[in-house]
């Protein structure tokens, strides 16, 4: 979608909403596709003193495989976005990653919120931000509670131990 911003760019605290749906479930995170749901973006252009400057969110509902505890989980992702938007680049070869060319006078949203999706995303998915994972000897998945493991002395106090018992 291209958002056609000709009535602020020359004109200093002019502003231009926006809202729509994006398409990312082709994308692939973590080797899975867990953008199953359209991606709800919302936002404004605003010209800051000659600078057009994006802001907005993006939503979304999760869908996939937990990358520390192998459950499958489903959740709500709120993602804000704010980029600045050029007419040309100074330097291509060092251009910041929030700042986009405008294709003439209108930005290409798709391009804009597709990529600050990708960049907001995590490397690794999980089902909740404090996911405990698995035990690494027995394999339970202790955000259901703890195992029954013990844990491994360290070689270097097996002496003590031995006068414990």
């Amino acid at each position: 979608m291209l958002l056609g911003l000709s009535k602020i760019i020359d004109c200093p605290g002019g502003i231009v909403p926006f809202e729509m749906t994006l398409d990312l479930r082709e994308e692939t995170f973590g080797g899975g596709r867990p953008v199953t749901e359209p991606v709800r973006c919302t936002g404004q252009v605003r010209n800051t003193a000659g600078v057009l400057v994006l802001t907005g969110t993006l939503e979304t509902r999760l869908h996939g495989t937990c990358d520390r505890c192998a459950t499958e989980f489903s959740r709500e992702v709120r993602f804000p976005v704010e980029a600045i938007l050029v007419r040309e680049l100074a330097d291509e070869d060092n251009a910041d990653e929030w700042t986009f060319l405008l294709d003439g006078d209108n930005a290409d949203l798709d391009d804009i919120m597709t990529t600050a999706f990708v960049l907001s995303m995590d490397s690794k998915l999980l089902c909740s931000e404090d996911c405990k994972g698995l035990c690494a000897k027995c394999g339970k998945n202790l955000n259901e509670g703890p195992c029954q493991c013990k844990p491994d002395v360290d070689p270097r106090f097996a002496a003590l131990q031995q006068l414990l018992q």
